[in-house]
């Protein structure tokens, strides 16, 4: 009878721990996606929450695998402070942009390059929060160009209107010109017959005979 209840007890307990360590696990929170331009900085956030106090025990640990998939590299450690990596592609070109007492982990990658393409993983453990999800971030990086989008939209517009205020101008200035050759060509026409009409009453005086 106590060897049942002491499996009983031992069944209990082992179905109690999991759900105690899915309530003690440390939640990460970083973005899906990040997209920056070839030679710029970027902040890589991430952000945690616990269900335990801030520790002194509390590590971050950034590590980042290439686009090819090959093995994961070292980016960040910090344990109550932060660490930089002291060697691999990152070596000083990563600094801490973190507040652990506001649970924010953050780094920032500075002069970024076209192999700085991939994932970003940020871990955090706060003892005695050891377990938790793994917060994962691609990062991918663009060329520089020469015109945003917006300025591009609007040179787009204001080559538009400018060219809108030409063709306006051009048929103003058309519709102008045919109007005077218009009036001129009345003008003349006008002259033309006051010229036939008088020529004609001249005439018509001289062929009258003369009163006696």
């Amino acid at each position: 009878m106590r060897g049942r209840t002491s499996a009983g007890a031992v069944l209990v307990l082992g179905v109690q721990l999991p759900a105690f360590w899915l309530a003690a696990a440390v939640e990460v929170y970083t973005p899906k996606e990040v997209v920056a331009v070839n030679g710029t900085n970027q902040r890589l956030k991430c952000t945690f929450s616990s269900s335990s106090p801030i520790s002194q025990q509390l590590s971050v640990t950034w590590n980042f695998q290439p686009e090819d998939m090959s093995s994961h590299e070292p980016v960040f450690y910090y344990l109550k402070e932060p660490h930089k990596p002291p060697s691999g592609r990152f070596k000083e070109r990563v600094t801490w942009d973190g507040n652990v007492e506001r649970n924010d982990v953050s780094i920032m990658i500075w002069n970024l390059q076209p192999t700085d393409n991939g994932t970003f993983t940020c871990q955090v453990t706060n003892s005695p929060d050891v377990y938790g999800t793994i917060g994962e971030v691609r990062l991918r990086v663009v060329q520089k160009v020469n015109f945003s989008e917006i300025h591009f939209l609007a040179v787009a517009i204001g080559s538009a209107s400018v060219l809108m205020i030409i063709v306006v101008a051009v048929v103003i200035i058309c519709r102008q010109r045919r109007r005077k050759a218009q009036e001129k060509r009345t003008e003349v026409a006008d002259a033309e017959l006051k010229e036939k009409e008088s020529l004609k009453r001249r005439e018509e005086k001289e062929d009258s005979p003369l009163e006696d």
